[in-house]
């Protein structure tokens, strides 16, 4: 039989989209949750999946974004099972399946992520390997804790940390562009390992695993900003600088997450916790969603996104969205936090609408004076 020559790269890049898509469903509905948790009316099938927002967010969202870029990175057909089973679940959720079936189905995307994530690790054992392994078993062990109780709860330090630490190793394999220094490489797996041990411990001791959990988080802000590329990259024009200017500003975020938390503002009940849950959640983790989203997204849909200013606006957007609301929660008005709330998910769309904009941009190139990419 004659050789099946390889597909080229936009019809694999075609054949990944579909992948994407129920991920992009479960970030719709997650914001809608979300916006429902804040009383306002938003459609039954959103509003139904109220309690959800973690796992539509953190499983059915991000786990199916990661995976995919996993897979991708990995080129291994196996690997892109673990998407389509975070997607998978996640249409199951808001489609009324049983919430077990919808379980088991991210309990599988978080074992192919660990077992793609454990080659990557076979193939080149560095630190930021190691800690992109640990990462997604955080999401396992996240989604064994979902399945044993009766509520997210348990799971949440978990489901952080799996954030948390997949952006932390991601930012850690660019510093070998950098001399950063040998101890300082060492001195990261520190809070790496406050954070883990934390979520360990905030299995029996919720309150003293929660403290232990934001002091690690706190740590590892200090870290990024002393040590990540983007301190070098601010100095820098065009997409570079932009990239760099979101990236510092989620780790000040990640700081004051990690400030909260040390005052008990993660544990269930506090005043704070939605400001220290959003903190993390928003200021840092989708802060480096938007700064990655120009170099991630072409990569794995192979669209070309050309860089203009315009992408400032939906992320000083974030920052100010996110501002009102931690300081609607500090302060204990809820009417500021909900406002604040609905200007959360608008940026959030504004951002999708910006970058569709780019996307349609680069496909119909014209002169843009003053705006090209400097990377």
């Amino acid at each position: 039989m004659p050789e099946v020559p390889p597909r080229p790269a936009a019809a694999r890049a075609f054949g990944r989209l579909p992948l994407l898509l129920p991920g992009m469903l479960a970030l719709l509905a997650g914001v809608l949750s979300g916006l429902a948790r804040l009383a306002w009316p938003v459609p039954d099938i959103a509003a139904a999946q109220a309690a959800m927002h973690a796992a539509l967010m953190v499983g059915a969202f991000f786990g199916t974004v990661i995976s995919l870029e996993r897979a991708v990175a990995l080129g291994r057909r196996w690997a892109y099972l673990a998407p389509a089973a975070a997607g998978l679940a996640g249409i199951g959720l808001l489609a009324g399946a049983p919430l077990a079936l919808v379980q088991a189905g991210l309990l599988l995307a978080s074992l192919l992520l660990l077992a793609a994530s454990l080659l990557v690790l076979r193939r080149l054992r560095v630190n930021f390997t190691v800690v992109l392994a640990l990462a997604a078993g955080c999401w396992l062990v996240g989604n064994l804790a979902w399945m044993a109780g009766a509520s997210v709860l348990p799971a949440l330090p978990w489901w952080l940390a799996f954030l948390s630490l997949t952006i932390a190793a991601e930012r850690l394999e660019l510093t070998r562009l950098l001399r950063t220094p040998p101890l300082a490489k060492q001195v990261f797996l520190l809070p790496v390992a406050l954070i883990l041990a934390a979520a360990v411990l905030s299995l029996w001791l919720p309150q003293a695993g929660w403290r232990g959990f934001a002091l690690g988080l706190l740590l590892l802000a200090c870290w990024l900003m002393g040590f990540d590329i983007a301190r070098r990259n601010i100095r820098q024009r065009g997409l570079t600088r932009f990239i760099a200017v979101a990236l510092l500003g989620g780790y000040v975020w990640l700081a004051l997450a990690g400030l909260l938390g040390l005052a008990g503002g993660f544990e269930p009940g506090h005043a704070w916790r939605d400001a220290a849950l959003h903190a993390i959640g928003l200021g840092f983790v989708f802060s480096m969603v938007f700064g990655h989203a120009p170099i991630i997204f072409p990569a794995v849909a192979r669209v070309k996104i050309p860089w203009h200013p315009v992408l400032y606006v939906p992320l000083l957007a974030l920052h100010i969205s996110l501002l009102c609301r931690v300081a609607g929660g500090l302060w204990g008005d809820f009417t500021v936090r909900r406002a604040a709330g609905l200007l959360n998910a608008l940026v959030l769309l504004g951002f999708i609408l910006v970058l569709l904009a780019r996307i349609w941009r680069g496909k119909h190139p014209r002169k843009e004076a003053g705006h090209g990419s400097s990377q």
